[in-house]
């Protein structure tokens, strides 16, 4: 008789590993709980699931346990990468946060421009005040990065009646059957004083670090909105803080630099921020997707073919 493969799997959370023996495939698995915070619990893991948003400097503990993958539940991978040990292989969450970070990046933009912050205060001290405020209708918005959660934008704006700008790394042909230009982010800062609202979601880069400078923050339109649903340190903070003393800007943050925020920082205290605690991808859509996802690893080393999302390998 053939025995049947089987894998191991270390997933960081009771919730998850309880989710794993529900899989049609769960007697062909081995799964233990493991947040990478003690010592490795096996010598070999065929696929460790990485604790979400979890300190990057525990991805060093792997360094004594061999693995065939490595999962990332979230899009970003530059800091896991920065501290893997080698002999591994990373893929990240692609198909699990788009969606809600793309319904947080439109909330973001549109309690800023209708003043949803400073309408809830005035509300709790029973003021009755207006004000005025801007429409996504006939402005135009720039989304900045053009992956699958620019994508997941762009396809959330089509009822707004905005006009939509689309940049990447290199310009190219995209959205749904390539009818949709994608200029390169080289000619972003020259459209500038023509966006109402700016929307990043490129990933870390060398090339994106501190992308938003005091250059790029001076040649937006006065007024106009910056939203980043992306990483912190594409934009220069001390540069974005001198933008909205001003007031030439406003904000709209779900990620920051430093992170977490720290209490005493001048950010908090502004006029024209919003901020939310780096949430973007943390809603009731996360855990079903990330389970879908690791069902489709696990198949994928059942049969000997090769994972998805693989992004890094050291």
């Amino acid at each position: 008789m053939i025995q049947e493969s089987r894998v191991s799997i270390s997933v960081p959370t009771p919730a998850l590993a309880a989710d794993i023996a529900q899989l049609d495939l769960a007697d062909r698995v081995e799964c233990i709980t493991w947040d990478l915070a003690t010592p490795s619990p096996s010598a070999h893991i065929e696929l460790v699931v990485l604790p979400y948003q979890q300190d990057p400097h525990l991805v060093a503990n792997l360094g004594a346990t061999t693995t065939q993958l490595v999962q990332a539940q979230t899009i970003g991978y530059e800091d896991i990468v920065a501290h893997l040990p080698p002999g591994h292989t990373v893929a990240n969450a692609r198909s699990v946060h788009e969606a809600s970070t793309a319904e947080l990046a439109l909330g973001l933009a549109l309690a800023s421009l209708r003043r949803f912050p400073e309408y809830s205060i005035a509300a709790q001290g029973g003021r009755w005040q207006q004000l005025p405020g801007q429409s996504l209708a006939d402005r135009t918005v720039a989304i900045v990065g053009y992956g699958g959660v620019g994508q997941a934008i762009e396809k959330r704006l089509d009822g707004f009646e905005a006009r939509v700008l689309r940049f990447a790394r290199t310009a190219r042909a995209g959205g749904p059957g390539g009818a949709r230009l994608v200029h390169p982010i080289s000619s972003l800062r020259g459209l500038l004083p023509e966006i109402d609202v700016v929307i990043l979601t490129v990933p870390l880069t060398e090339e994106t670090r501190h992308l938003v400078d005091d250059a790029f923050l001076a040649a937006m339109r006065p007024g106009a909105l910056l939203v980043n649903v992306a990483r912190g340190p594409v934009v220069d903070t001390d540069a974005l803080v001198r933008a909205l003393e001003t007031g030439h800007i406003r904000a709209a943050l779900d990620v920051t630099d430093p992170e977490p925020l720290p209490p005493e920082h001048p950010l908090w205290g502004l006029d024209g921020v919003l901020i939310t605690p780096h949430v973007g991808g943390a809603s009731s859509a996360m855990h079903p997707r990330i389970v879908a996802l690791i069902a489709r690893q696990l198949r994928a080393l059942l049969n000997g073919e090769t994972p998805e999302n693989i992004v890094a390998s050291r």
